[in-house]
């Protein structure tokens, strides 16, 4: 194993350890579940979008740094673990992350769905050991 190899496992297994151990938990990324080609009902629009619910843990997250916006919402900053985010790709069929969070409705906490607004990395030898994700209450929710 190359010297930047082991130092981003090595990233990787303290990010997970870390996360854990400051309260971390499981949060669902909910996405969009996969069309059926054959299906008329979808071809003209008439079917109703499905979903489809990927685990991702350890998660933490807290509120962001207060910023003065105009509508007055609240944001979260959400730690994932990349080795967890690489786990939720399987099931889904993509292969890289910046995917997956492009593609994604939302995190789902507690039964609240949670807009993303960024996703930033940081990485060790080229792999990436935490995501960061700014979160925020999605505009259809506030009244």
């Amino acid at each position: 194993m190359s010297q930047g190899g082991w130092a981003a496992g090595a990233a990787r297994r303290a990010a997970d350890a870390l996360l854990w151990k400051a309260g971390g938990r499981s949060v669902v990324l909910r996405l969009a579940a996969p069309g059926m080609a054959a299906d008329a009902t979808e071809q003209l629009g008439l079917a109703v979008p499905g979903y489809q619910d990927v685990v991702v843990e350890p998660a933490v997250f807290r509120r962001a740094r207060a910023r003065v916006t105009p509508e007055k919402v609240t944001r979260w900053e959400m730690l994932l673990s990349a080795s967890g985010v690489e786990m939720a790709l399987a099931p889904t069929g993509f292969v890289a992350a910046s995917a997956i969070f492009a593609q994604a409705y939302g995190v789902l906490v507690d039964g609240t769905l949670l807009a993303v607004e960024s996703v930033t990395e940081s990485e060790v030898g080229g792999l990436p050991y935490v995501y960061r994700l700014l979160v925020r209450q999605p505009l259809a929710e506030r009244v």
